[in-house]
């Protein structure tokens, strides 16, 4: 773990509509930041509601379409931040569209549970991790990346918790191949 990396810790409650409470790690303790409620229609994760403790409110809602994992992020005031698709079925690969460059979700190197988010040049710039079955889960930022981003990953992340537990590509490969087609 870097040390300049940002830690937030999620503690998860609920089954069916989840409710994840967001706390940043400070060198004074813990802060709360704000809480990620995820609503559910028959069997699919159809929106989620950031409502922050102090700031703009965000909206995740289902694009229309067949594809898993196709969102759209929005602020309250209808303004878009990013959109998620993935490509295929197979792959567990996600990719985000959003206004600055593109980023990919991909589950985390080894055998254990969780999602980094990569940008083209740069690499790693976020982490969550979490255990089997647990409620909680930590979340490090790498380098400079706007919150909402964060939560969207997040987002993203708990839908596809389960396909997190088979082992990831090697960090140096993902990299390699995010710059030779980056534009």
């Amino acid at each position: 773990m870097a040390k300049d990396a940002t830690i937030y810790n999620v503690k998860s409650s609920g089954f069916w509509n989840t409710r994840h409470k967001f706390s940043q790690v400070t060198d004074e303790g813990s802060k709360e930041v704000g809480t990620l409620k995820i609503q559910r229609k028959r069997f699919l994760i159809t929106d989620g509601d950031w409502e922050p403790v102090s700031g703009e409110e965000l909206a995740m809602r289902r694009d229309p379409g067949l594809l898993r994992s196709q969102f759209s992020l929005w602020t309250d005031r209808r303004e878009w931040l990013g959109s998620s698709l993935r490509p295929n079925v197979v792959s567990r690969e996600v990719e985000f569209s959003t206004a600055n460059k593109p980023l990919r979700l991909l589950p985390v190197e080894g055998l254990r549970c969780g999602w980094s988010l990569y940008a083209p040049k740069s690499g790693q710039i976020m982490r969550t991790m979490s255990q089997p079955g647990s409620s909680t889960t930590k979340i490090e930022v790498f380098r400079r990346l706007d919150f909402p981003l964060v939560i969207f990953g997040f987002f993203i992340g708990q839908q596809l918790k389960l396909e997190s537990v088979l082992p990831g590509p090697v960090p140096e490969k993902v990299k390699a191949a995010a710059a030779a087609t980056a534009v």
